[in-house]
Parts: structure tokens; sequence; C-alpha cells
């Protein structure tokens, strides 16, 4: 049976980590060299780095910050933010990063993650989706759940497989940081139209909701979260072996 990864994630925005609800209010958590390094030692399967303003305010995204958590970590890191090119795909390896996380930059230039997947290998192409429901659909979003693209989320998933992309993030908006359980209805929708690995985000709040989405979705590989981590709401090892009392196989520490 394949393991089931638990995933924090570090938004960071000028320097810092910060995180929302519903992708607005905006506060500041802590140093992401100092977080990276805590989720390394506490049983995290994998650290999710997003530079979450550097595709709206169009510029590359912060290396430096990056070499720094790169440098403190041993699990495999995924980092995304202002990925428009293959330039910035080789940029981000080279510090550190394990795989690199598309989404913005993808909506621009589809091809980008053909390009990037025939460069290094799908396993290093992650193409991350914000995902709202708009009438009644699910809609894909850009600039950090700020513009409604109009493209039909379930049909980017099916484009970005067909690509190359060997992961999928889907980040749903209307569950981002209101705790109350990850979007199952969404994520079911995308598990019946691709097979490559799902990353779940936005609306864990407690460890059920874990347990919830695995058992509710085996097609789920991973789920993600941000402040019941960075909050020490949830410690990564309490969660780990929740899941496993509850049949989930875990990686434990």
């Amino acid at each position: 049976m394949i393991t089931k990864r638990i995933i924090p994630c570090l938004d960071v925005r000028n320097g810092r980590v910060v995180k929302g609800i519903n992708f607005e209010g905006i506060q500041d958590v802590s140093s992401p060299v100092e977080l990276a390094k805590f989720y390394n030692e506490s049983g995290a399967d994998e650290l999710v780095f997003y530079d979450i303003t550097a595709s709206v305010e169009e510029r590359s995204l912060f290396t430096d910050i990056l070499t720094q958590v790169a440098s403190q970590i041993f699990i495999p890191l995924t980092v995304g933010g202002g990925i428009n090119t293959i330039e910035d795909f080789d940029r981000v390896l080279k510090c550190g990063a394990d795989k690199v996380s598309v989404n913005s930059g993808a909506i621009k230039n589809p091809s980008l993650i053909a390009q990037a997947a025939k460069k290094y290998g799908d396993q290093c192409v992650v193409l991350s989706m914000d995902v709202k429901r708009v009438d009644g659909k699910f809609r894909l979003f850009a600039k950090g759940g700020r513009e409604d693209t109009g493209i039909d989320a379930l049909e980017w998933a099916q484009m970005g497989e067909q690509n190359g992309a060997g992961e999928l993030v889907i980040n749903s908006i209307d569950t981002d940081g209101v705790k109350d359980g990850f979007d199952l209805e969404m994520l079911q929708a995308v598990a019946d139209r691709v097979s490559i690995p799902i990353i779940a985000s936005g609306g864990a709040g407690k460890m059920e909701d874990f347990s919830k989405l695995f058992h509710s979705i085996p097609k789920v590989d991973a789920g993600l979260a941000a402040s019941i981590f960075h909050f020490k709401e949830i410690a990564i090892q309490d969660l780990k072996q929740h899941l496993r009392e509850n049949g989930v196989e875990v990686r434990m520490v």
C-alpha cells in the first residue's frame, strides 16, 4: 500500500510566512527558515514553499530565502511562485528545490508544462491549481486566487496530466483557512478525471479531516495544510498516529 503524505505549506510574502482565510486577511506567522527546520524535525513528509505575491507583482521568486530553507531540510521541497519560464525552473532547482510548482505561469503559457517535463522529468513538475465555484462550476483562478481565468478547472487538470505534470495540487479557495474540512466534492471531481497523484489543499481543521479525506477519496495522495501546523494546533506525529490507528498507511519517524 502506498503511504499517504502529510505536507505543511509555507506561504511566503516579503520574506515571512503568512496565512489568511479564503486567500484574504493575511497575517504574519514566522520565519520560513525556522519553520522549515521545525517541520523537517517534526515528521513532515515533504514541504511546499510558495512565494505568494511573485506572480501578481510580476517578479522572480525570492531565491535567497529559498536557498536558506533548502539548506535546513532533508525532505522533498516543492517550490512555486513566479514560475513563468524554463529558466525559472532551472533557477529554483539549483537553489535546492526537488519539484517546481507552476500555476499562473502555465495559464499564460500552457506549453511550459510540457517543456519542463521534457527537460527535467514529469516527477519535477507540479501543476498547482487555485479553484473556486463560479455559477456551480469549478473555475480556475490565477494570481494567487485574485483573477478568474474563465477556464474549467476539471478540463485544466486533464490538460496538465496530458502535458506531463507529475502531480496536481488542488487548492480550494472556497475552503481555504476555514478549517471545516477538505473540499471533498471538488477533489472527487478532479480525481475522476486524472490518474496522477493529487495533493489536497484548503480546509483542514482537525485530524479527522485528514482521515476522512483519505478514506473518502483513495486517489488523493497527500494532505497539505498550513495554519493548523503553524499555530501548533495539530502536531504532525500525532496526526500520523491518528491516521495509522484509523487504517491509513503513513510514514512514521
